[in-house]
């Protein structure tokens, strides 16, 4: 049995970190939930996963800031990014700096479903075919 693919959560909010892995499961994936930026980075998991949802907005790290971690380190994990605290500006800037999604809290089901998939698929391409957070 092939092993399912990993999505791993990071948000402060801990009613997101108890309610989207089960989601997630629900959806066919396995998921790892953390409460900081930084107990992602200090975890085995950054390999592993196939899809980073990440909220934006964290004390210490913030998403944005572990988004150019993660490059800095070319660990190419494709990023949907989720949000609170939004405005018009917020999701053009996360998908120019390489998100590949960024939902508004709260978002629905289908919406998430679908923003990871897009991250998969693109995960799968060469970064040629990637430009700001789209698929050419």
């Amino acid at each position: 049995m092939p092993s399912r693919l990993l999505v791993s959560i990071v948000d402060d909010d801990e009613s997101v970190r108890e309610s989207l892995p089960d989601l997630l499961r629900e959806f066919g994936f396995a998921a790892e939930a953390f409460s900081s930026a930084e107990e992602f980075l200090a975890s085995d998991h950054i390999d592993l996963t196939s899809c980073l949802i990440l909220d934006m907005a964290m004390p210490g790290m913030s998403g944005p800031d572990l988004q150019r971690e993660l490059r800095l380190r070319r660990q190419d994990v494709p990023i949907v990014f989720i949000t609170g605290h939004g405005d018009e500006t917020v999701r053009p800037r996360a998908m120019a700096e390489g998100a590949v999604e960024c939902l508004l809290k709260p978002f629905s089901d289908a919406s998430l479903r679908d923003a990871i998939d897009l991250a998969l698929r693109v995960g799968r391409m060469p970064r040629s075919t990637i430009e700001c957070g789209k698929v050419r």
